[in-house]
This record gives C-alpha cells, sequence and structure tokens, in this order.
C-alpha cells in the first residue's frame, strides 16, 4: 500500500532536489519526494493530508545524548535552569543554594527511608563564592546518604552520610576526591574513578539505569516531542540486561525513534570490547545499530574537569582530570582504529582534542583506514591549527552548541576568557573546512530539543543575551542540516536516514511552522506537531 503525504513545503536535505510538496511511502520506506503531478505515476496510492499545512523535514537525528535522560527523572531535579520532564511537568530552576537545599529537602521526604536521596542538576558554577561541600547538603538532609548529580554529570557532590558510607576517608591513591580546608573529603567527587567510589556502596551505578525497558520507552518519549527520530545512548555499558532491554523496546513496532547505543569503551578493556561488539552486532534490527564506541577523555570545563591547553582556565584554576591515562587513552584508540571500529571520542578541552588528534594520526600511519568516521565529541575551543588538523585525518565533529547558551556566560567571565570564547563551539570554521559536522544536546547534560540546538548554532546567544563569537555562526540551512543528515554521518547511517530521498527510511518530522521562512531567533519556539518513523505516524494522541 502507498500512502502520498502533501505539505506546505518539504525539506528534503537532498542536494539534488532541495524542495517538494509531496512524499510517497511504501513499506515504511521512500518511494517518491516530488510535486503533486509526479505522484500520478502512483494510480493505486492514497492520499493523506493531514499535513497539508505544515513543513516536512527528514526525522532528526540526535547524535549525542544519553538514555540517562530517561532514568533521572526518577529523581529530584536541582538545575539552575527550568526543565520540562517527561511527562510534560515544568520545574522551575533554582537560583540559590538555599533554594537548592528546601527543594532537596521536600524531595527526601517523598523518598523510603531506607534508600538514598539521589537527586540532580546542580551547578554551583553559577554560584561563585558559595563553596557547596558536605556541610551545605547536610543542612538538607542529614541522617540519611544524599548523592547530588552535577548538571555535567562529571562531578557529584555527597552529604558526611555518604561519606560515612563509602568510606571515603579512608580511600587513597583516587584523583578526584576533592579536600576542604581541613585535610579532608568535602563531599565533592569529580570524574568515574572518584565517583564509583560512591556506586560501590550503593550497590548500583546511576549509568547503568539504561537497562531498564521503561528508562528507553521515557527516553523515547522525551525524543519523539522534540522531533527525534534517531537517538543515541552515547555511554552505554551494554551489559547482557542491557543489550535484553534494547532488544525488547525495538521489537515494539510503535517504539518511536531509531536507537545507536555506543559501547562505553572504559567499562571494558579492548580485547573484551571488542568480543562485546562482536557478540552484540547480530542483535541489531531496523531500530537498534551496534557498532560504535565511546571513549571518555576528559571532563566539564564549567566543572573544572577538562583538560585544557596552555594558558588553561582563565580564573586560574587547576587544570582538569584524565578519565584513564593519555597513553592508555592513545592505546585504546589504536586498538578499535586497526580493529576496524568507529570511535565517538568525548574531548571538552583543547588538550584532549590534541591527544586525540596524535592517537587517531598514529592509528592512520600504523593501520591507514579509509572512511573510518571517528568523531571527536563536545570539542568546544579546538583552535584553527587543529581544526586544519582534523580535516587532513578525516575526522568528524560534533560540537555541543547547547553549551553556547547554557554556560556562555560562565565561559566568557571565568573558565575561557574572551579570546576563546569567541572560537567556543567553533561551528562556522568546521563548516568552512569540509569537516562532516553535527551538533548536538548531550541531553540529560541539557535538555533535548534538536531545533534549539540549532537556534544556538545560528545564534550563539548566551543566556543574559551576549553573543560569543559571530563569525561561527551558522545559516539555518546549515544548522538544520547539522541536526539531520550531519548527525547521521557522524553515525554512519546516512545511507538510511538523515534525509528525505528515495530508497531511505521514512522518518519524517512534521513542523508546525517553516525554519526556513521564520524569523532565525523563533527556531527554537517551532512546534514539533508529530513524527513519522518508517511511515508510522507518531503524536501526542
Amino acid at each position: 500500500m502507498t500512502t502520498i503525504y502533501s505539505a506546505k513545503r518539504i525539506i528534503t536535505m537532498n542536494p539534488s532536489q532541495p524542495e517538494a510538496t509531496h512524499i510517497a511511502v511504501r513499506d515504511g520506506r521512500i518511494l517518491a519526494v516530488g510535486t503533486q503531478e509526479s505522484m500520478q505515476d502512483f494510480q493505486d496510492a492514497s492520499y493523506d493530508s493531514r499535513f497539508e499545512n505544515d513543513t516536512l523535514m527528514p526525522g532528526f537525528v540526535e547524535g549525542h545524548s544519553h538514555a540517562l535522560e530517561g532514568a533521572l527523572w526518577n529523581y529530584g531535579y536541582l538545575g539552575y535552569f527550568g526543565r520540562t520532564d517527561a511527562d510534560g511537568r515544568h520545574w522551575e530552576g533554582l537560583r540559590s543554594i538555599e533554594a537548592m537545599q528546601q527543594r532537596l529537602k521536600e524531595y527526601a521526604a517523598t523518598v523510603d527511608e531506607t534508600s538514598p536521596v539521589i537527586a540532580w542538576g546542580f551547578d554551583p558554577v553559577y554560584f561563585p563564592g558559595e563553596r557547596l561541600d558536605r556541610h551545605a547538603l547536610d543542612i538538607a538532609v542529614s541522617e540519611r546518604p544524599v548523592v547530588m548529580f552535577h548538571a555535567n554529570l562529571h562531578v557529584l557532590t555527597v552529604n558526611t552520610a555518604m561519606l560515612q558510607l563509602a568510606g571515603i576517608d579512608q580511600v587513597e591513591g583516587i584523583e578526584g576526591i576533592r579536600l576542604g580546608d581541613d585535610g579532608k573529603p568535602d563531599g565533592e567527587l569529580q570524574e568515574m574513578a572518584a565517583m564509583h567510589v560512591v556506586f560501590d556502596a550503593l550497590g548500583f551505578s546511576v549509568f547503568d539505569l539504561v537497562a531498564s525497558t521503561e528508562t528507553l520507552k521515557r527516553y523515547a518519549r522525551i525524543a519523539r516531542r522534540s522531533g527525534v527520530t534517531t537517538i543515541t545512548d552515547l555511554y552505554n555499558p551494554l551489559t547482557d540486561e542491557g543489550v535484553r532491554a534494547l532488544e525488547a523496546v525495538t521489537a515494539d513496532d510503535r517504539y518511536p525513534v531509531r536507537m545507536v547505543p555506543a559501547m562505553a569503551a572504559l567499562n571494558w578493556s579492548p580485547e573484551e570490547g571488542m568480543a562485546r561488539l562482536r557478540d552484540c552486532q547480530h542483535r541489531g534490527n531496523d531500530k537498534l545499530y551496534f557498532g560504535p564506541v565511546k571513549l571518555m577523555t576528559d571532563g566539564s570545563i564549567q566543572g573544572y574537569t577538562a583538560r585544557l591547553k596552555w594558558p588553561y582556565y582563565h580564573d586560574g584554576s587547576p587544570n582538569g582530570i584524565w578519565n584513564a591515562p593519555p597513553q592508555q587513552l592513545k592505546d585504546i584508540v589504536h586498538h578499535y582504529h586497526q580493529a576496524g571500529i568507529q570511535l565517538h571520542i568525548h574531548c571538552n578541552g583543547d588538550e584532549s582534542v590534541e591527544l586525540m588528534l596524535d592517537a587517531i594520526e598514529e592509528a592512520q600511519e600504523l593501520w591507514p583506514r579509509f572512511d573510518h568516521r571517528h568523531t571527536l565529541q563536545h570539542c568546544q575551543i579546538m583552535d584553527h591549527a587543529q581544526l586544519r588538523r582534523a580535516a587532513r585525518l578525516g575526522v568528524c565533529l560534533n560540537i555541543f552548541a547547547n553549551h553556547l547558551y547554557y554556560w556562555g556566560d560562565i565561559h566568557r567571565t571565568r573558565t575561557l576568557g574572551f579570546e576563546r570564547c569567541q572560537r567556543l563551539e567553533p561551528l562556522a570554521s568546521t563548516r568552512r573546512l569540509n569537516i562532516p559536522l553535527a551538533i548536538h544536546s548531550d541531553a540529560p547534560v541539557t535538555p533535548l530539543g534538536p531545533l534549539f540546538t540549532a537556534w544556538c548554532a545560528v545564534m550563539r546567544r548566551s543566556a543574559s543575551g551576549i553573543q560569543l563569537g559571530e563569525q561561527e555562526k551558522l545559516t539555518v540551512p546549515q544548522a538544520l542540516e547539522a541536526i539531520t543528515l550531519g548527525a547521521a554521518y557522524t553515525l554512519r547511517l546516512d545511507h538510511l536516514v538523515g534525509s528525505l530521498e528515495i530508497g531511505k527510511f521514512a522518518d519524517i518530522t512534521v513542523l508546525e511552522e517553516d525554519p526556513l521562512t521564520c524569523e532565525p531567533d523563533r527556531l527554537k519556539d517551532i512546534r514539533v506537531k508529530a513524527t513519522v518513523l518508517g511511515g508510522e505516524v507518531h503524536d501526542d494522541d
């Protein structure tokens, strides 16, 4: 059965035919795109006019986000910015330590007394001069363990009860356990090694909650609401339970997204990781794509755990933390590159970018590969020499455009200073050098919403309204490509999704306004009316 959808405008992302008014779908794939006249070739087709006043685009592709977005709403939200949860409830942002303490106390009262209190989203960088430590959490909750994830998910703060439960005052030799003025742990734990001391004491890691079918279903609902039809979980442990959950949800005909989990490299030795990937690859389906590996090098700039080149942090703070010794990180790149596996590499600071470009160049010299598509993720302050080097090495970039809004003011005044903020998220330079480009939200670090991400790339405004790096703006068409075909390319799925053309999956995002004709400042406000996945319409019914 062939169905033909009509629209006010279809933006295809197909350079051979950028626009159309009709699209024909058969067996979940695109049969034809064109004018009403061209559709007369299909005599047996039925016409569906429900979108005739709307704009159709390729389904959005979120190339860097995490299924934790579907799990963290089980816990208390303590963020500086307002957020909307999976059920559509809006949570006001908290603009003081006192407001955070009050909400934490209120939330703790709803949690079973035998369970730890887990919260997330707080960002102490917005409260300069007010040191967030265990004592600040003790004021809210002192009699039971509290674990509070910072917004960046690279740092957490715990109260005194949790320190005692984890025996952290007795732990030695672990980088990232911050000490107070008294020389004792003050409750802040930076990066994975330190954080896992808490997870070991709790008996579970929050990062393992992605192995829940309910988490994956909630994640998909959030994605669909924002127009996403292909989404990543870009740090998945790929446990047996987690793989079964992925198989189960994607086998459901009504599951509204395609899922690309990337295996967390540091959870496995390279030999074990490659064996794990081989075991998983035959278990995929049209909605589930195993294959990429995620490597976490450094941390977060606003969390002061990213690795920066000289002159390091603008306000003089110590340089950040490696999540593994630099040579080990390079060896991991070499192992997976030699095995023909694609790497997605977290590089927030320019020192970590330098290390990973060194590793990729060495790997290419030893084991040359065409079209490897290794993708550097975030890469917020890559300098121009690094960009030219990335272009020469065939590296893709997936840039964290949302950072411009959420932390642009902090970077300008505290972490990076004026000049580096002119190339913060170097989007236009990436395009000028013909480097494959995607942009992302890193949800749950920032809210999932590709049109907001595109708005950030086009407008480059901080939360206070300051413009950062006007020369690095994208045009609206370039930003739309970065959330569709560009992101699909970095996932090695551009032959299946990312544009509307014959043979590809019929994955469509339906918009109530045309992003090419509305004012650029309105991109973030365009409403997603529905999505179509494999020809099946998903909306808010």
